[in-house]
């Protein structure tokens, strides 16, 4: 496979929707097939709504299959799929948490091409991370496909051991959740010190998007960069003392984390 040229998103909810919102707009892709029973859209030029796969043209061979639907879903639903395209080699890129490659071998086949993807949500504004992994026999021109696909919402890392896809679950997938945590309590913590919700949010906000860009383009490690904000003997630094007393800010965010890995191993 050189440059694909069809691609069937089965499940369209937001990170579907995200993704094919950002495909679209892609020269190569001729044609786009959703299998989404919850939506009810128009066909456009190149795109084409179905309720499910019994509605795809009978010669229908799609380069591309992406599966986002809930990974409770997928295991009643690959068989049909694994029978449908029995004769073609799509390429499947899954962006449903937890489920191995070893689970779609089982489901699919021993020689299909496979994919796994881990998006996480800031993938909706163009900003996401996705880290993705395969068996070491996937075809290096089916690599750079799930690659550049994935790129279009955000930047892309490969990941070689697949036992490592629950940590990174654990950080970048679920991690969005942590910073809108933080995020709340510096809004609330804003209010009850005074300041109207509207201020408090706007700081909070800018103030995390402003300190994200500035570790982003610094040299200078998270502790260095920490230690420039803190003035001795000044607001931050006894702001500071609060947080890493007993270090208990950095032990309990190691323990959401592995909770978080914890719970995403007992999903797969």
């Amino acid at each position: 496979m050189t440059t694909p040229h069809s691609l069937l998103l089965v499940g369209c909810g937001k990170m579907g929707s995200a993704l094919l919102e950002r495909w679209k707009h892609s020269q190569a892709m001729q044609r786009f097939d959703i299998i989404d029973p919850s939506h009810i859209q128009k066909n456009e030029p190149n795109i084409f709504w179905h309720k499910n796969s019994e509605t795809l043209a009978a010669n229908y061979a799609p380069d591309v299959i992406i599966l986002a639907v809930k990974p409770q879903q997928l295991e009643s639903i690959l068989p049909a799929y694994k029978l449908r395209f029995a004769g073609s080699t799509p390429l499947y890129i899954s962006i449903a948490a937890g489920k191995t490659l070893g689970f779609y071998s089982h489901h699919l086949g021993e020689h299909v091409h496979v994919v796994r993807a881990m998006p996480n949500t800031p993938a909706l504004v163009g900003q996401g991370i996705t880290v993705l992994c395969a068996a070491p026999t996937l075809p290096a021109s089916a690599k750079k496909i799930a690659g550049d696909l994935l790129k279009a919402v955000g930047s892309v890392e490969w990941l070689e051991d697949e036992l490592l896809m629950d940590a990174v679950t654990s950080i970048s997938g679920c991690g969005p959740a942590y910073v809108f945590l933080f995020i709340e309590g510096l809004i609330k913590a804003g209010m009850a010190a005074g300041l109207d919700e509207h201020l408090a949010k706007s700081l909070a906000l800018q103030t995390v998007s402003g300190s994200l860009e500035l570790a982003k383009h610094s040299p200078k490690s998270m502790e260095q960069l920490r230690i420039d904000v803190a003035s001795p003997g000044g607001a931050t630094e006894a702001a500071l003392g609060v947080f890493m007393q007993e270090n208990r800010l950095h032990q309990v965010i190691k323990e959401a984390v592995l909770a978080a890995k914890k719970r995403s191993k007992e999903l797969s």
